[in-house]
């Protein structure tokens, strides 16, 4: 039984979460809720009452954002978000200082006495600090993603909701603008924004995402990997590579076929490869979340959100377009 997940779909605390249970290839039982009307199931578990709200098959509550990221990243975390920097201190300003500034921005009206150009001032120096870091850097950490670009670009996408020709129009924010972008363009964001009616007991139970479905583990998966880039993974112990020319970490998944896809993903893909190995895997001996994503096509393709253990590959044949 998967996890539930209480969510709300414009939440940016419930956004954040919802994009690394994406990013770590996990599959919930997702209870979208309606804030007027907060399912009694929802606040028994978590009186707060607010999302998101993770309850775990054996029971364990996990009631605040940043701790379903860290849940689920340290579930799989194949490109290494974690692993750039410490986003403790961009997450305490955000969660912090920006927000306060965010909602007092956006919402005026909520806080009587509130000057909105001076809350627009002070978030927007926040801002400014954090384009000077992507200009330096690429990201706000370096030169990789991050567990803080991850938490904080729900909240700037919020605050560029607030007014977005005053954000698009400024230019000491332009590396920001194209950081955002990089998100909002994500093909993910469109899965991440999927909408459904708020949860009811008796009512339709949806799964987040709704475009995925669990990989069954009695069915061999299969993986087309060029000759050269096994004899590596089997020097070094692991097999890293998602797809031809690219990467685990570059991608965030290694792409893998049912035997019914194989020979359209060679020809597409790999026919002129040179030396081609089809790997049979053994679906039930994975250490990483496995989840069959949709193509644009609509077509599922199961995917492994972590390295391929070479203990998990049954059998390499060569490939060729006769086989």
């Amino acid at each position: 039984m998967p996890p539930i997940l209480y969510s709300f779909r414009r939440c940016p605390y419930a956004m954040r979460a919802r994009w690394a249970l994406l990013e770590a290839g996990l599959l919930v039982q997702w209870r979208e809720i309606a804030l007027k009307a907060k399912p009694a199931e929802m606040l028994a578990v978590s009186p707060k009452g607010t999302v998101p709200v993770l309850v775990l098959p054996d029971g364990t509550v996990i009631e605040e954002s940043l701790a379903v990221m860290e849940w689920a990243l340290a579930q799989a975390d194949p490109r290494g978000l974690r692993n750039t920097g410490d986003a403790s201190a961009l997450i305490e300003q955000n969660d912090g200082a920006f927000k306060h500034h965010l909602d007092r921005f956006k919402y005026t009206d909520r806080y009587p006495g509130t000057n909105k150009d001076e809350q627009c001032a002070s978030g927007l120096a926040i801002l400014q600090s954090w384009n000077q870091r992507i200009a330096d850097q690429g990201w706000l950490l370096g030169e990789h993603c991050s567990l803080a670009d991850a938490a904080l670009w729900p909240f700037v996408r919020q605050w560029r909701i607030a007014d977005p020709e005053r954000f698009d129009n400024d230019n000491t924010l332009e590396d920001l603008h194209h950081w955002l972008q990089r998100f909002l363009e994500d093909p993910r964001f469109e899965r991440l924004m999927q909408r459904a009616d708020p949860w009811s007991t008796g009512g339709q139970q949806h799964h987040f995402p709704a475009d995925a479905i669990a990989v069954p583990l009695d069915q061999p998966l299969f993986h087309l990997a060029l000759k050269a880039d096994w004899q590596a993974a089997q020097a070094s112990g692991s097999y890293r590579i998602s797809t031809r020319g690219m990467t685990l970490e570059q991608v965030g998944f290694i792409h893998c076929s049912w035997q019914e896809q194989v020979r359209d993903t060679f020809v597409r893909f790999y026919a002129d490869a040179g030396e081609v190995l089809l790997l049979e895997i053994d679906p039930a001996a994975m250490n990483a979340p496995l989840r069959a994503d949709a193509i644009p096509t609509g077509e599922l393709f199961p995917h492994l959100y972590g390295p391929l253990p070479l203990e998990a590959v049954r059998s390499v044949v060569a490939m060729t377009a006769a086989a």
